[in-house]
């Protein structure tokens, strides 16, 4: 049995040629690229002449995002050619460890009751790993991230989560993941998915006040940073927790934008 990968990409010059070249052992790589306007898929294409064997791996699909991640990830499993498909973020790098655990998975008969599996996570920001706060729960718990085809569907505009009634499994190996390297690639990281998950709220008819701006990043900020002992990864932990706080509050003052200009595209 055959595997396919799904990366999405948009501008991601720095990353990608250490996701592909982590994803050597599937069997078909898909690319749903939205128009970067970096090197990325000159850097793609570098790479496949570097390597005989990826390039023909390869297949690069341009495809407008439209501010929604789930159905990117939708259009990426359309085109898989094998009945399983392994998704990986272009900021992600899967391990040699959970290279062959995924092998032995998709190609074993004793698995057959599991359509989909929990992959782990390891987050590394600032050259170290994060193990406590905003990413304790998918370090310790994983993500759906490899599944068959015809088993589920990806919904969610952002932060977007595979959907299945199928049995889903779990695997022990880590993607190593290296999101916003620096503070400004955060920051812009943050405005954007926050314009995002405002208007999938927005869109829901969610509405929200004062009280929410105010204290549920706050409220956030606690949770990460005390609660899943955030503070034990220093510096960096506290950086984390304070910018996925800043998310939040973010996304709760654009969603009362939104409200209050009626659409958005009334925002400015």
């Amino acid at each position: 049995m055959k595997l396919t990968a799904v990366v999405l990409t948009k501008n991601e010059e720095k990353n990608i040629e250490r996701c592909l070249k982590s994803l050597d052992f599937c069997d078909e790589i898909i690319i749903v690229d939205d128009y970067s306007e970096d090197k990325t898929l000159e850097k793609i294409q570098k790479l496949e002449v570097k390597s005989q064997n990826l390039k023909s791996k390869v297949k690069i699909f341009k495809r407008q995002l439209e501010k929604d991640f789930a159905q990117q990830r939708n259009f990426g499993l359309t085109k898989a050619s094998n009945e399983w498909v392994l998704f990986v973020d272009a900021d992600e790098e899967v391990s040699e460890e959970l290279a062959k655990e995924v092998r032995s998975y998709v190609l074993g008969d004793r698995w057959k009751e599991y359509k989909a599996f929990y992959i782990k996570r390891r987050d590394y920001f600032w050259n170290q790993e994060l193990k406590f706060g905003e990413v304790k729960k998918v370090r310790e718990q994983g993500i759906v991230r490899l599944v068959k085809k015809n088993s589920g569907t990806w919904m969610g505009t952002v932060h977007e989560v595979f959907h299945t009634a199928k049995n889903i499994g779990q695997l022990n190996s880590y993607l190593n993941h290296y999101p916003h390297q620096t503070l400004k690639e955060f920051i812009n990281d943050v405005n954007r998915y926050s314009d995002i998950r405002s208007e999938e709220l927005f869109n829901r008819g969610t509405n929200t006040n004062a009280f929410e701006i105010i204290f549920l990043p706050f409220g956030k900020f606690i949770y990460n940073y005390f609660l899943m002992l955030g503070f034990l990864d220093g510096p960096a932990g506290f950086t984390y927790s304070f910018m996925m706080s800043f998310h939040s509050f973010l996304v709760r003052s654009k969603l009362y934008q939104l409200i209050n200009t009626g659409s958005p595209s009334s925002r400015g």
